[in-house]
C-alpha cells in the first residue's frame, strides 16, 4: 500500500480515493504522540476528533514513511499496549510541520480578525 502526504490543505483530513494524510492531521498526530507515547488509538481519535479507522491508517502511514516507530509490550497483561516513538526523521518533520501549522493559523487568524473588524464597523455605523 502506498502512502502519500498531502502538500495542500483540503476540507477532508484524508480522502479515500487518493489515500493521503492532511498536513494538519500529520502534525497533530506527531505532536500528540510526542506528548504521550502511550496514548491508545481510541484516545488519539477522540483527542483529534477523527475516526479510529483514520487514526489507524495515519499511524500505519507514519510508520511506513519512518516518522514513528511502535513497540508492543508483549509481557504486559494488556496485549494492545503500544509505545509510539517519533524517529529522528519524525522529529525533524514535526518541526517543519509546526512551523507551517503556525503560518497557516496566523493567516487564518488575520483573516478572521479582519472579518470581525469589518462586522464591528458595520454594527457601529448602524448604531450611530
Amino acid at each position: 500500500m502506498m502512502f502519500k502526504i498531502e502538500h495542500h490543505i483540503s476540507k477532508h483530513s484524508m480522502t479515500k480515493n487518493s489515500k493521503t494524510i492532511n498536513l494538519d492531521i500529520h502534525f497533530k498526530v506527531l505532536h500528540s504522540l510526542e506528548e504521550n507515547p502511550h496514548i491508545t488509538q481510541r484516545e488519539l481519535a477522540k483527542k483529534l476528533g477523527i475516526s479510529l479507522g483514520r487514526v489507524n491508517y495515519c499511524l500505519k502511514a507514519l510508520i511506513k514513511i519512518g516518522h514513528i516507530k511502535v513497540n508492543n509490550f508483549q509481557k504486559n497483561s494488556n496485549k494492545s499496549a503500544y509505545l509510539y516513538l517519533l524517529t529522528p526523521t519524525g522529529l525533524s518533520k514535526k518541526a517543519l510541520l509546526t512551523k507551517d501549522f503556525l503560518k497557516r493559523k496566523m493567516v487564518e487568524y488575520k483573516m478572521l480578525k479582519n472579518e470581525l473588524d469589518q462586522i464591528k464597523s458595520q454594527i457601529n455605523s448602524l448604531n450611530q
